[in-house]
């Protein structure tokens, strides 16, 4: 069986996951997807894990769904619809977790590819690095990549992505709030890996609880977001972290986390 992707420990606190059939653009065959899913659920569930990178071998970062795939099962729509299930389950877990994952792009993001940066906590990307949401030229719209990206950018920018199947530039993609950073190539990975240590030098159980209260607002009417986000302030005031952390900025010294 061909090996999907490559999991490194780049230290203690960071765990990258590397996509490595770039000869194809890595595509996210379901077999692919189902496998992703399940492995950053295993790596989330590490206690020391802080933070998770999602790379992959170049020339592109994914292709998107395998076309090969599609066509293979054109008239098995049980297939098509745990292929599309799969992959929004996914892009939830992403969202989920309690881990910020980080999307490291080298190349083109197309379609499943964009959704999948859209879905990371964060993104940087490579200079070279294109997104794009191209399913209207090949009769196959992205309705599933549009959930994700149309979070991301305004509607307007993402319409015009979606109907046209235009690319869109890293420089663009930064300016337009999809991705965080775009930087030369040769310092793609330390670019990632910087962010990835200011985060994990963080307390985690306040990460964790930001994260999750960061998508459940974002959704919310105004005042249901404030009512939330009150009661999760007063609860987080409540972890052994915040007490350390104020005591340690009033007191003038490097806080000591739980974790």
């Amino acid at each position: 069986m061909q090996k999907l992707f490559n999991i490194t420990n780049e230290t203690d606190h960071i765990v990258k996951i590397e996509l490595v059939n770039g000869k194809k653009h890595n595509p996210l065959s379901l077999e692919l997807i189902k496998e992703l899913t399940n492995s950053l659920i295993q790596i989330s569930s590490r206690k020391k894990v802080k933070v998770l990178i999602i790379s992959s071998e170049g020339p592109g970062f994914s292709a998107g769904h395998d076309l090969d795939e599609l066509r293979k099962n054109r008239n098995n729509k049980k297939f098509f619809n745990e292929l599309f299930n799969e992959c929004s389950n996914l892009m939830q877990t992403i969202m989920n977790l309690p881990q910020p994952v980080i999307a490291e792009v080298c190349g083109i993001a197309a379609a499943a590819g964009c959704q999948l940066v859209a879905s990371c906590d964060l993104a940087v990307a490579s200079e070279e690095a294109s997104f794009m949401t191209p399913g209207v030229n090949i009769g196959l719209f992205c309705s599933t990549p549009m959930v994700a990206v149309s979070r991301n950018l305004s509607r307007k920018k993402i319409m015009e992505m979606l109907l046209t199947g235009e690319k869109l530039s890293a420089k663009d993609a930064v300016d337009f709030g999809l991705i965080n950073h775009c930087v030369p190539p040769d310092q793609l990975h330390q670019k990632t890996l910087t962010i990835a240590n200011i985060i994990a030098s963080k307390p985690l159980s306040t990460v964790k609880i930001g994260k999750e209260a960061f998508y459940k607002q974002v959704e919310m009417p105004i005042d249901e977001a404030y009512k939330y986000t009150s009661e999760v302030m007063a609860m987080n005031m409540m972890e052994k972290d915040a007490y350390e952390g104020i005591s340690a900025f009033l007191d003038k010294r490097s806080p000591s986390w739980n974790e």
